[in-house]
């Protein structure tokens, strides 16, 4: 809610986007956490899952335009298409949809369309816009992004490998893709496809392209979908996805040959913020699961409440702080995004990538351990939200990636730092000469 905004944000925040904030916490906390329950019942068991469209979502979607939630991420000052939000305003409502499994997508601001959105928005062509742009943001069609690939270390994006030949006025496509998240939904129109039209080019950054793929062209199957510690996310799903002489009219490449690097690096900016900012919704609700398991009265392990015993406080005390430093890292790199755009925030978009879902899966497993048994079954949501939330410690770039890039920026200050230090002594030297004393003399008239 608005009264919840950091006092050191708040000066960023428009009185319109402090009333929005607070229609989306109302709207998340007695709308869609309810619902999240019916959902996964109206999805039903077996393989009809992946057919299934709830209509609890649709009825959410509906009510959500009515009150004026809708495609709140694109954010003001960068698409004709935003209904006019900062990424810091924006990040504060991502907070509440992350509490729910159904929030995001019922205000048509879920992962990966949102990603999707802002590529074709950013780089689109109007033709391109018409056909997918305003579908997806009338939310009548979803889409995926395929990127990562199987038989390759696709941490590193120059090793992706699925072949882009241009043959006349269509390019052929050849190659297997995998975590192409929400292809598994009967709604997922697009695939968003970065692949190598331009393998031998000398710059390893230009070799890649990125094309709009229809789902349903000839040459695509999908072979499975892959589960997250058993969770499959039917009907969204994770596809594997192999493409044979898959033929795509050249006018779908988005913004040319050999621009994929610029295009994610684009994309990824803002959907890490999002990422992050739902991370911290998902370590909200697992502290009020925690709260609520620790003064349950018919709990009382050897006489006393859980409250009661010592460590079980501390756990809550240390959640509050890692929650609150870490929601603070995510809006400062927010607030950088503003005001000189994603590349000037890599640093903090990165430090929040990699801080947020460490710090959430902290929390989250201090409540699983507060309900024993019961935390790592379906009788809470802790289970589910632990294993969707350790995957974002790989997605848009493992953890490692971004910390080795950190530690390799920081090193650079190495000789300036050594260099300051070293006038430090220096000066420290003198000072000793002119006051007359030696290094032999500092500590000595401490009493032992």
């Amino acid at each position: 809610m608005s009264t919840q905004i950091p006092i050191a944000v708040r000066d960023h925040v428009s009185e319109k986007a402090a009333k929005t904030l607070d229609i989306v916490a109302k709207f998340v906390e007695e709308e869609c956490i309810p619902a999240d329950t019916v959902f996964e019942a109206q999805v039903g068991v077996g393989e009809a899952r992946w057919q299934a469209h709830p209509k609890i979502l649709e009825d959410l979607k509906q009510k959500a335009r009515s009150l004026g939630l809708w495609n709140m991420f694109l954010p003001k000052g960068h698409y004709k298409e935003s209904p006019g939000f900062t990424n810091l305003e924006y990040g504060l409502m991502a907070e509440w949809l992350g509490k729910s499994r159904v929030a995001s997508e019922a205000v048509n601001c879920a992962a990966p369309d949102t990603g999707n959105m802002e590529v074709l928005a950013k780089y689109g062509n109007e033709a391109q816009k018409a056909q997918w742009l305003k579908p997806l943001m009338e939310g009548v069609i979803r889409s995926a992004f395929l990127m990562t690939e199987p038989q390759v270390a696709s941490s590193d994006a120059r090793n992706i490998e699925l072949k882009m030949v241009r043959d006349g006025d269509h390019y052929v496509l050849n190659g297997s893709k995998w975590w192409s998240s929400g292809a598994g939904d009967p709604r997922c129109k697009i695939y968003i496809v970065m692949g190598k039209s331009d393998p031998n080019n000398k710059d390893p950054y230009k070799q890649q392209s990125v094309i709009l793929v229809p789902s349903d062209t000839k040459g695509i199957t999908i072979h499975r979908m892959l589960s997250v510690y058993g969770y499959d996310d039917a009907p969204h799903g994770h596809g594997h996805i192999t493409f044979h002489n898959v033929r795509v009219p050249a006018t779908n490449l988005v913004l040319g040959e050999g621009r994929g690097f610029e295009i994610i690096q684009g994309r990824l900016g803002p959907g890490r913020i999002h990422h992050a900012m739902r991370t911290i919704g998902a370590a909200e609700r697992a502290l009020e699961w925690m709260l609520m398991r620790i003064n349950d009265p018919t709990k009382t392990p050897f006489g006393k409440q859980l409250r009661e015993h010592g460590v079980i406080l501390e756990w809550v005390a240390k959640s509050r702080l890692e929650i609150d430093a870490a929601r603070l890292v995510v809006l400062n790199a927010a607030i950088k995004m503003d005001e000189q755009g994603p590349k000037a925030a890599l640093k903090e978009i990165a430090q929040a990538k990699v801080l947020v879902p460490q710090t959430a899966l902290t929390v989250i497993d201090r409540a699983v351990q507060s309900f024993g048994g019961a935390g790592v079954s379906q009788d809470t949501p802790l289970a589910n939200m632990w294993a969707q939330i350790r995957t974002l410690r790989l997605a848009d770039g493992p953890d490692e990636v971004h910390l080795q890039q950190m530690g390799r920026n920081e090193n650079r200050r190495g000789q300036e730092v050594a260099a300051k230090i070293a006038a430090q002594k220096a000066k420290a030297e003198e000072l000793l000469k002119k006051y007359s004393v030696t290094r032999s003399e500092l500590g000595s008239n401490i009493k032992h």
